[in-house]
C-alpha cells in the first residue's frame, strides 16, 4: 500500500482487489486506508452473496459506493456473443442502446409514457436471426459468462448449483442468518422454482413442504437478498398493501433452475415451459426500468394481467406475455377489461413472432425479443 501510495502522489492510482471477503475484518483495513487519505482509489468486488457483505457496508458507511452486479440481460448476452460481427453490433448500439426504435417507449421520464408516440422502425433480418439463435441459449445458459466456454451441459449444470445455490444456501446464508437447517430453505426454494409465474400462497407451501409458515416468512427475504428468487404482489390501486396473501415468484436467471432441476435442451422445447419463461424474462426487465414504482400482477375471477407497472402516483401500464403462433381475441379478453375498468387507455402484448409490431387500437403490439433488447 506504501508503493501505491508512493504512485498515487504523481497520478491517480487505482487497486482492484477481487474475492475481497476471503480476507478476514477486510473492511477495517479499508477504512483505515480511507480515513489516513491515501492517494489510492481502491475497487473491491467479491463473489459472496450480498448478506456476507452487509456487516461490511455498515462499517464503511460513508465510505463506499456500492455496486450489485446481476447476471447478463439478453441485450449484454447477444452483444457480448455478436462482438466480433461489426454490423450487428453496430445496428444494436443504433438501434436499441441509442434509442432510435422503439427504445423511446421506455425512454425518458416513464410517468409520460404515451404509446401513439412511439416510432417503429425496421429491424434487419440479420439481426432477428442473432437474437433467435442467442435467445436459445440464453434460455440455457443464462447470464453468468463463466459457464458460457464449458463444454458439456453437466459441467455447466453442475457449476451453476455447486457455487451459485449450494454455496449460497449452505455458506453464505448459514454465515450471514445463522440458521440451523439449511435443507429447509433449499426445499422451499425448490418448491418455488416448480412454480414459475404461477400465483402461489405461503400456507399452501408450507403445507406441502411440512415447513411453518413462519419460518418461510423469514426465508423468502432471505432468497431474495442472494439474488436467487424474487416476487410479486396482487395489484391493488389504493396503495394500502395487505401483508398476507398470495403472490408470484421469478426467477433472477433461468439457468439455476435450469441447473437445480436439472433441465436439458429438449425439456426447454416445451411451448408452456417458454411461455413461463417469457414471462420470467419480462418480468426481469421490468424491473430494470428506471422509475417504475412497483410491478404487480392482477386477477380477479378467471382474468389474470401478468403485470401492472405503475409509473408514478396515479399512471398504470398494463402488460401481458403471449408467448405462442397465434393470439385470438379471447387471449386479451382480461387485458381489454382491465383497461375498461380501470380507466386505462394503452397496454402492451408482448409476443412470440416478429408480427404484429405496433399500435393497434389501445394495445401496443412488440416480439419479446424486440422487448428484451430494450433494456441493460
Amino acid at each position: 500500500m506504501r508503493e501505491m501510495a508512493h504512485r498515487g502522489k504523481q497520478k491517480r492510482v487505482y487497486l482492484f482487489l477481487d474475492e475481497i471477503q476471503r480476507l478476514e475484518n477486510w473492511e477495517l483495513y479499508l477504512k483505515k486506508f480511507h480515513d489516513l487519505r491515501y492517494p489510492v482509489r481502491l475497487v473491491v468486488s467479491g463473489s459472496a452473496s450480498s448478506p456476507i457483505f452487509k456487516k461490511s457496508r455498515e462499517s464503511l458507511l460513508g465510505r463506499v459506493k456500492d455496486y450489485h452486479i446481476l447476471p447478463f440481460s439478453f441485450r449484454e448476452y447477444l452483444l457480448y456473443h455478436s462482438r466480433e460481427n461489426a454490423e450487428i453490433t453496430e445496428e444494436l448500439e443504433d438501434t436499441y442502446v441509442k434509442g432510435k426504435t422503439a427504445q423511446g417507449m421506455f425512454a425518458g421520464d416513464p410517468k409520460h409514457l404515451d404509446l401513439k408516440k412511439v416510432t417503429i422502425y425496421p429491424v434487419s433480418d440479420n439481426l432477428w436471426s442473432a437474437a433467435q439463435a442467442a435467445f436459445k441459449d440464453y434460455i440455457c445458459s443464462g447470464g453468468f459468462p463463466e459457464v458460457w466456454n464449458l463444454e458439456t451441459w453437466e459441467q455447466r449444470t453442475d457449476y451453476l448449483y455447486d457455487n451459485q445455490v449450494k454455496k449460497v444456501i449452505y455458506e453464505d446464508l448459514l454465515i450471514a442468518a445463522q440458521f440451523r437447517k439449511p435443507e429447509q430453505l433449499k426445499s422451499f426454494y425448490i418448491s418455488l422454482l416448480e412454480r414459475p409465474g404461477q400465483e402461489v400462497n405461503l400456507s399452501q407451501i408450507a403445507t406441502e413442504t411440512g415447513v411453518l409458515l413462519a419460518q418461510l416468512e423469514k426465508y423468502l427475504p432471505l432468497l431474495e437478498m442472494t439474488d436467487l428468487i424474487t416476487h410479486i404482489k396482487k395489484f391493488r390501486k389504493s396503495p394500502l398493501r395487505v401483508r398476507r396473501g398470495n403472490i408470484k415468484f421469478y426467477q433472477i436467471d433461468l439457468a439455476l433452475r435450469n441447473a437445480v432441476l436439472r433441465l436439458k435442451d429438449e425439456d426447454l422445447a416445451d411451448p408452456t415451459l417458454l411461455g413461463m419463461y417469457a414471462e420470467n424474462l419480462v418480468y426481469n426487465a421490468l424491473r430494470k426500468w428506471p422509475g417504475t414504482v412497483a410491478v404487480d400482477y392482477y386477477r380477479e375471477r378467471d382474468e389474470e394481467v401478468d403485470f401492472i407497472v405503475q409509473l408514478g402516483s396515479r399512471k398504470f401500464l398494463p402488460l401481458e406475455v403471449k408467448y405462442r403462433e397465434s393470439i385470438e381475441d379471447k387471449d386479451l379478453s382480461a387485458l381489454l377489461s382491465f383497461c375498461e375498468k380501470f380507466n386505462i387507455h394503452q397496454g402492451v402484448v408482448v409476443t412470440k413472432n416478429r408480427e404484429p409490431f405496433g399500435k393497434q387500437g389501445n394495445l401496443f403490439y412488440i416480439p419479446l425479443l424486440h422487448f428484451l433488447l430494450l433494456f441493460d
